[in-house]
Formats: C-alpha cells, sequence, structure tokens
C-alpha cells in the first residue's frame, strides 16, 4: 500500500489506531531484529523497544545497544527502502517503542507524517544524521572535463559551506522536523534534494553511531556508560575501516568509477574519489537516453573496464552501458538492505564494507 495520497494517510492513521489498540502481544511475543513481529512495551525490568527504519540503522543500534534492547527493523530484509511505506502494523509498532532510529535526510520520506500522528509523548526520536553536513543530489557527481583536461568540479576540496550544516548530536534526539516531505513523496521519494546516504562514509558512520548512543542513553541514562562502551568498541572497527579505505586509494591508478545510482557521494568525497552515477538519489529513477549517452561518452573516454550495480535492484541498466563499452560488472553494494543470501552467510556492514573495498581497489587499478 502507498503512502504518499494524503487521504490514504488519514485511512491509515485510522486503521492504526484499531490496530495499536487490539494488537498487545506478550513480553514472550518479542524478537530481537528483522522478523516484522510486534515488539512488546517496555516494563520496569524490560529491555528497551526500538525501531528502527531500515538496515545500516538496525546495524548500528544493535551494535550499541547490545543485549540492552531489542531492535527491529522496519524495512523487511530484501526490500529497497527508498520505495517503502509503513503499514498500519508498523505504525502501531512506532507508537508502542521506546526509541525510533532513523538515517533522515530525506531517506525515510515517511518519517514526519507518521510521528506526527502518534500520541506516544515519550518516543525518542533519533535522526542518525544530525550533524552531518549533507551534500546536495548531485553536488558530488562527475562533470566533464575542459578542453584542457581539467575537471571543472573540485571533489577534493569542496568547501564545507556548499553542505548543509545540521544541528549538534545532542540536539538529535528531541526535535521535531520541519522539513516538507509532502511534494518529495509525490514526486516520487527524491530526498528533497539532498543526498541521504551517510552510512557509506565510514567515517560519517561513526557520527550516526555517537547519535544513536545519545539517544539510547536518553531513554535509559542508567544503561549510558555501557552505551559509551558498545559504542566505543563499535567504532574501532569503524576507524579501521576508514584507514583502510584510505590506504587503498591512496596510489590507486585511478580515481573515478562509474555505478548504478548515486548513493556513494560522501564515499568519494572522503577518499577523494569521483563517483559517475548513472541514475540519481533514488534507484528507482529511471535514466534518460542523455544521461545514457554521457556515461557511455565519459567510460570510453576514461577506459572504464568496471561498471558497478547494486544487489537489491535490477542490473539490466549497468549491464547494458558494459556491453556497450566493453567493460564488465561488478557488485558495489549500497548496503540499504541485506538479501536473504546474505544473511544466511552471515554478512553484516562491516563485511559488505570490506567486500566494497576490494571492489573498488580492483577497479580503480584497471
Amino acid at each position: 500500500m502507498k503512502f504518499s495520497k494524503k487521504a490514504t494517510l488519514g485511512l491509515l492513521f485510522s486503521l492504526t489506531l484499531i490496530v495499536a489498540g487490539c494488537g498487545q502481544k506478550s513480553a514472550s511475543d518479542a524478537n530481537t531484529a528483522s522478523t516484522g513481529t510486534s515488539v512488546p512495551v517496555k516494563t520496569e525490568t524490560a529491555k528497551l523497544n526500538v525501531q528502527v527504519s531500515f538496515y545500516p540503522m538496525y546495524e548500528f543500534t544493535k551494535n550499541v545497544a547490545g543485549d540492552l534492547a531489542n531492535v527491529h527493523t522496519l524495512v523487511p530484509a530484501g526490500m529497497e527502502p527508498h520505495d517503502w511505506e509503513p503499514t498500519p502494523q508498523d505504525i502501531a509498532s512506532i507508537e508502542k517503542a521506546d526509541v525510533l532510529v532513523y538515517n533522515g535526510a530525506g531517506m525515510e520520506s515517511w518519517i514526519d507524517q507518521v510521528t506526527g500522528s502518534l500520541s506516544n509523548a515519550s518516543l525518542i526520536q533519533v535522526e542518525a544524521s544530525k550533524g552531518i553536513n549533507l551534500l546536495e543530489g548531485g553536488e558530488h557527481d562527475h562533470h566533464h572535463e575542459d578542453s584542457d583536461g581539467t575537471d571543472t568540479h573540485d571533489h577534493a576540496n569542496e568547501s564545507a559551506g556548499e553542505a548543509h550544516d545540521h544541528d549538534q548530536a545532542d540536539e538529535a534526539t528531541t526535535e521535531q522536523h520541519d522539513h516538507d516531505h509532502d511534494a518529495e513523496a509525490e514526486a516520487g521519494h527524491d530526498h528533497g534534494g539532498l543526498d541521504p546516504h551517510v552510512w557509506l562514509s565510514p567515517a560519517l558512520a561513526v557520527k550516526e553511531v555517537r547519535n544513536i548512543e545519545a539517544g539510547l542513553a536518553q531513554a535509559a541514562p542508567e544503561h549510558a556508560e555501557q552505551f559509551q562502551q558498545n559504542a566505543d568498541a563499535y567504532i574501532a572497527q569503524l576507524e579501521s575501516l576508514d584507514q583502510d579505505f584510505k590506504a587503498a586509494v591512496t596510489d590507486s591508478k585511478r580515481k573515478d568509477f562509474i555505478t548504478q545510482h548515486a548513493a556513494f557521494g560522501y564515499l568519494a568525497k572522503e577518499y577523494g574519489l569521483q563517483q559517475v552515477p548513472i541514475a540519481g538519489l533514488s534507484p528507482e529513477q529511471e535514466p534518460s537516453a542523455a544521461q545514457m549517452a554521457s556515461v557511455i561518452d565519459f567510460a570510453k573516454e576514461h577506459q572504464v573496464k568496471t561498471i558497478f550495480f547494486e544487489t537489491l535492484v535490477s542490473s539490466k541498466v549497468s549491464e547494458t552501458i558494459a556491453s556497450e563499452v566493453g567493460a564488465k560488472t561488478a557488485v558495489l553494494n549500497p548496503i540499504e538492505g541485506l538479501t536473504e543470501e546474505e544473511i544466511a552467510a552471515g554478512m553484516d556492514y562491516i563485511s559488505v564494507m570490506r567486500q566494497n573495498l576490494e571492489a573498488l581497489k580492483l577497479a580503480l587499478n584497471e
């Protein structure tokens, strides 16, 4: 069921009240992550009930919360989160939660309308991207070179003044958001022009983890020290990953890469790379004939040998371009969700990002 029409929203919220009223469950019905079942209201001795929007938020939250919370992911495994909309049951689960964690920056186009409908005044809302300088969509994409071979866009030295400075992390858990997502929802998840994919930069993932830590500590201050210890341990892994990315790209033969949609702008900016996306910020967007021709011209001119695609959407466009320019295809995973196969293999954010690192190392040295 789609959520973008206001009339439909009113119906969903009415249904939510019914579901919330008759859908209470006992503590024995709780799940820990992604089964899609309801999570019980926290009692005096129960764990925190935390709802998170999609996979990276689950990964970060679970590593901070440890055994002190039941963490439930709203977007089911294997589903592309850009086009996901909450059901009445999902809204009822949010209503009963202690904490709601979401990425923000327009990733969850439904967030303001849903949270604005809730009666749970004690719900702690954590916008994980708070305090991060957000890029405009397209700000970090490739520009054609001048006749002298100089790139017309300085990727390595983009001013922080060009980005959008959110409030500080300690404000992340309490504010209602004044972004207007009505037009965005009608336009088809265009994120309001901002790039939400901050989690793909390990350095920025650290900031998201700290925001989540602050939110959990606000919800359960008696466990603040444990949350900090857990966050510190996980951040050590993220910082190691960050250093490995820096080392990998320092002496690479090339700095550009072609990817299926514009998800890797923060990663590219962090490590001095140039993302050349086939489509826009949402994988739902179909590239125009002119965009396809531009990417093909770029690939031929720069002798690109690998065209990246991703796991949760069709690879047809990437395969078409690869065929046209005589390149191969490979996966560069935006980690917007894990497939059932990745879950069965025990994959997580760190391991998928290390796969991305190896794929980039190969492509940047061809």
